[in-house]
């Protein structure tokens, strides 16, 4: 038993079966997923925005996805873009698990970047990134573009495995994510801001 705060935060809210199964099979295929932490927490800002319409950029094992699709508005669908075939096909197995209907999701196997480009100008409640850092400068001016005024664009896992806030960490996916964070901080008048330590870091703005 760990005394930790972090640790009481992240395990706070319980994981269902469902996801217990679906995070092992990510586990395996060393996808990238939501923390329990993470994903209680988009789950409850799904629910404060009364999402309909949400975007989540690396489906990993679909753990994300589940926990945002139980945040949304009962009508609402979620779109989620991976570029990893195996990826999807995990993401959907958890879906079925769960009994989600497939009218509430749409999984896209395809570059992420090319994806965003199709998708509709502020048509969108929440954009959650979870995917390679160094496509967030055009991830950033996407999501901006496809939220709607008061979206709210998620980056996951934002301290890099505790290495952003260091700045002798120079590697290509650090620096992404340090000037990523820069660039929204500054721009305040597109985006209110706002940073989290639950999981791995979560980076939130709110499109002005």
């Amino acid at each position: 038993m760990t005394n930790n705060p972090h640790s009481y935060a992240e395990t706070f809210i319980a994981e269902d079966a469902v996801k217990i199964a679906a995070r092992a099979r990510g586990l395996e295929l060393g996808a990238i997923d939501a923390s329990h932490g993470t994903g209680a927490y988009l789950r409850h800002l799904a629910h404060l925005l009364n999402a309909q319409s949400v975007v989540e950029i690396g489906t990993g094992s679909g753990v994300g996805s589940l926990w945002i699709l139980e945040g949304m508005i009962n009508s609402g669908t979620l779109t989620s873009i991976d570029d990893e075939m195996e990826h999807t096909s995990i993401a959907k197995l958890a879906m079925a698990d769960a009994e989600i209907s497939q009218s509430r999701y749409r999984f896209i196997t395809n570059s992420v970047m090319d994806v965003m480009t199709k998708l509709t100008d502020r048509a969108y409640d929440l954009v959650v990134f979870r995917h390679n850092p160094e496509d967030l400068s055009f991830a950033i001016s996407e999501a901006h573009r496809i939220l709607r005024s008061g979206g709210v664009f998620v980056i996951d896992n934002f301290f890099g495995g505790s290495k952003v806030q260091d700045p002798a960490q120079r590697d290509p996916k650090t620096i992404a994510l340090r000037e990523a964070g820069k660039l929204i901080k500054a721009d305040t008048e597109s985006w209110v801001t706002s940073l989290i330590p639950t999981g791995d870091g979560l980076l939130l703005a709110t499109k002005l």
